[in-house]
């Protein structure tokens, strides 16, 4: 039986998602469209009249769901396979990341009304985050199909006057909430942490915050690709992750198994970006914050392009989180520094290798290292004591910050 999802880019029908006989995904894009010459669904599927049917396909729309276990507790709920995105999609395809939405074929996105936005005491926060254990992104609530990528629980929610609000419909949300992640100790308190320590240091990141639920901590952060207008409305931007942008299944994300390397992100940046220069300084940049506060997790899908115009940027930086705390995930890094996945193994000499083969590169590189070593540890001290005088504590803070002290040793000590 041949299946078909209409793919919405701004609300605007971009074209078709069909799922064919023995499951085989094809994407097409309406005939107006490309007349018209409207934006790309992303930099794997350019326009064209001709149908996409090979491996970008799957790797682009897989990309837009939860990753690992979570997408495993999804598919389950719904009694469908975790390998089936197109039956994902067409239950919680309506709220994507970026400014994509699906919907059955001839279904049209909804306007937005008041009545679609219900705002959550701690009660109803409470028996939702409680849900979210057992039912991801909440899938199956009438009105609710809201998709994120990732492999942590998490929800798609709203801000009103200051509280959290629950979102149905096609009006667009602001903001994602994660609980605390099971057996990672203080994960809220660690992300949090890495992620302000990244604005003090010069980074793009959105606004997040520490919130609490009683005695449990959540993670608030704004969702980047969401601007505000005129008059309270909401606007989506468009996105997609360098997975996506790569055709790279999402399920592939580590370099090791075949995923994006720094190397391939940087050529991304340099053949897509607006500001491909600017860009790729602040994707090296990133390289040295995630080596520094110990994010062996930063593989191809924590990384993604922002479409404000036709052409994308680097998105700001998310999912920053010191993975070296935690003695039970792996020390070897999503991708490559100069081929050595342990960081104990790198050296000034393979960070070398991430910049062009000049004296003037690698000089301006070693620079920005040091640079980064001696205010990345100055900066977590402070961050540390700020959140001691509103009276946030962790061991976990601590924890960190002797993570980066041990890597900015380790980077000077080269010099």
């Amino acid at each position: 039986m041949i299946r078909v999802l209409d793919v919405y880019l701004h609300d605007v029908l971009a074209g078709q998602l069909t799922q064919g006989k023995g499951g085989a995904l094809s994407f097409a894009y309406e005939d107006s469209y490309v007349v018209d010459g409207k934006p790309a669904v992303s930099i794997s599927m350019p326009l064209q009249e001709q149908d996409y049917d090979g491996a970008e396909v799957r790797a682009f729309f897989s990309g837009l769901l939860p990753d690992d276990i979570v997408r495993h507790r999804l598919a389950k709920y719904l009694g469908v396979s975790e390998k089936n995105p197109f039956s994902l999609l067409e239950v919680i395809g309506g709220e994507c990341a970026g400014a994509l939405s699906l919907y059955p074929e001839g279904e049209k996105p909804s306007t937005a009304k008041d009545e679609d936005i219900e705002i959550l005491d701690d009660k109803s926060l409470k028996e939702i985050l409680d849900l979210l254990r057992r039912r991801p992104l909440l899938a199956g609530d009438d009105g609710l199909r809201l998709s994120l990528a990732g492999a942590q629980d998490k929800i798609a929610v709203g801000m009103k006057d200051g509280k959290i609000t629950l979102v149905k419909g096609h009006t667009p949300t602001t903001h994602i909430l994660k609980p605390l992640i099971e057996d990672i100790k203080d994960s809220v308190h660690n992300e949090v942490f890495c992620m302000r320590l990244a604005a003090m240091m010069g980074i793009d990141v959105p606004n997040v915050e520490i919130r609490w639920l009683g005695n449990t901590p959540y993670f608030l952060i704004e969702r980047y690709d969401r601007i505000k207008m005129d008059a309270g409305k909401v606007r989506r931007l468009h996105q997609e992750d360098f997975c996506q942008a790569m055709g790279i299944m999402p399920d592939i994300k580590y370099e090791r198994e075949g995923g994006p390397s720094v190397a391939d992100c940087q050529t991304v940046l340099r053949e897509n970006s607006v500001r491909p220069a600017a860009d790729n300084l602040r994707f090296l940049e990133r390289v040295i914050f995630n080596y520094l506060i110990g994010n062996a997790d930063a593989h191809g899908k924590n990384y993604s392009l922002l479409y404000t115009n036709a052409k994308p940027h680097l998105a700001p930086a998310y999912d920053l989180l010191c993975t070296r705390v935690y003695p039970e995930l792996s020390i070897r890094m999503a991708m490559k520094i100069g081929k050595k996945y342990k960081p104990d193994d790198v050296f000034l000499r393979h960070w070398n290798r991430l910049v062009p083969d000049t004296k003037a590169a690698h000089k301006n590189l070693e620079s920005q290292l040091v640079k980064m070593a001696n205010h990345c540890v100055d900066k977590a001290e402070k961050l540390h004591s700020n959140f001691e005088a509103k009276g946030v504590k962790s061991e976990i803070f601590g924890d960190i910050i002797a993570v980066i002290k041990k890597r900015a040793n380790h980077i000077k000590g080269d010099f």
